[in-house]
């Protein structure tokens, strides 16, 4: 079976700040780069960064758009937050704990990049919970962060 690699194209203000944030903080590794454009792999998989010209807007709260990544290994996951405490990058939202005792029980956090995209990491206790567990309704949060 072939591997498949998941590819996101985001916008961003600044090509020097948005590298410093993937490379630097969340260790990510370079691909091309270009006057107006980044690639990136983010454990891989491939991110496109593209200079858009218009600030962009904050979001207000975490829906509709973030991206960013789960872990399957808790230890894993509390190496990103450790990390990206570390190298000071912006928590958008602290970690937390979503669903306690369920089944969709999840660490998360959220983080902001210099052009205001919002990543999640999470890690879930129970990992049927990434796709299965239908018979929960819940998804994400109800207010939106």
């Amino acid at each position: 079976m072939s591997r498949k690699i998941f590819h996101l194209a985001f916008p961003v203000m600044d090509l020097a700040q948005t590298k410093s944030f993937y490379v630097d903080g969340l260790g990510c590794t370079v691909g091309r780069e270009s006057s107006t454009a980044l690639t990136l792999n983010m454990a891989g998989h491939q991110l496109v960064a593209h200079v858009v010209d218009e600030p962009l807007p904050r979001q207000r709260g975490i829906y509709p758009r973030h991206f960013g990544l789960i872990f399957t290994s808790e230890k894993e996951w509390q190496s990103l937050v450790d990390r990206a405490r570390a190298k000071g990058l912006p928590f958008y939202q602290e970690p937390r704990i979503r669903f306690p005792d369920t089944p969709i029980e999840h660490r998360t956090v959220f983080l902001e990049d210099p052009s205001h995209n919002l990543l999640e990491f999470k890690y879930y206790t129970h990992e049927s919970a990434i796709f299965g567990e239908q018979e929960f309704a819940q998804i994400g949060d109800t207010q939106g962060g």
